[in-house]
């Protein structure tokens, strides 16, 4: 597994203690996993289109340079 540092402001972290003291979620860490995991799921049509365009974008790149 990989290890994210990251860094919130004190609002969302009296949030996400919220949640975990009234037994939504077991851990900041359970909780972190579950919202990311959720936002991928939600985005991945669109972050998937976009890499393709940006893939696209390099590869026209490469072809106007060889010009």
């Amino acid at each position: 597994m990989k290890t994210f540092k990251i860094d919130v402001p004190e609002r969302l972290a009296q949030q996400v203690e919220d949640l975990v003291t009234t037994g939504w979620f077991a851990s900041p860490e359970e909780l972190t996993r579950h919202a990311l995991a959720e936002f991928v799921q939600h985005h991945r049509f669109e972050l998937q289109e976009q890499f393709q365009r940006d893939d696209i974008q390099w590869a026209l790149s490469l072809k106007d340079a060889d010009r």
